[in-house]
């Protein structure tokens, strides 16, 4: 099993910047995380969770959802077992607790493939 933990959360000003990081322990290695797409999920109070970004194994495709293109910017480091989110321009609406999964597309779109979340982290936003 992998475990995931997220930090880089924070109060910011809209039109400021955060970065996000995830550290996953556990089977980390070619077959655990290093094997996997990975993805930046995020739910803000009385909504579900959505997916934000991807990545794949091997760091060379990437994916966002439409209101953070341009703005965002997923990356992972196999060596160190992390992948990191950084944000910019940030406004309200990203207001979210931010989680990252091992992710999976399907004819649904990405979704995440463990059925466990880490304890995520808040990005609040400020106008």
């Amino acid at each position: 099993q992998v475990q995931l933990v997220e930090s880089g959360g924070g109060l910011v000003q809209a039109g400021g910047s955060l970065r996000l990081s995830c550290t996953a322990s556990g089977r980390t290695g070619n077959h655990g995380f290093a094997m996997h797409a990975m993805g930046w999920f995020r739910q803000a109070p009385g909504k579900e969770r959505e997916i934000v970004a991807t990545i794949s194994w091997d760091g060379t495709k990437t994916d966002y959802e439409d209101s953070v293109k341009g703005r965002f910017t997923i990356s992972r480091d196999n060596t160190k077992s992390t992948v990191d989110l950084h944000m910019n321009n940030l406004q309200p609406e990203d207001t979210a607790v931010y989680y990252c999964n091992a992710a999976i597309e399907s004819l649904a779109g990405w979704k995440n493939l463990y059925d466990y979340w880490g304890q995520g982290t808040q990005v609040t936003v400020s106008s």
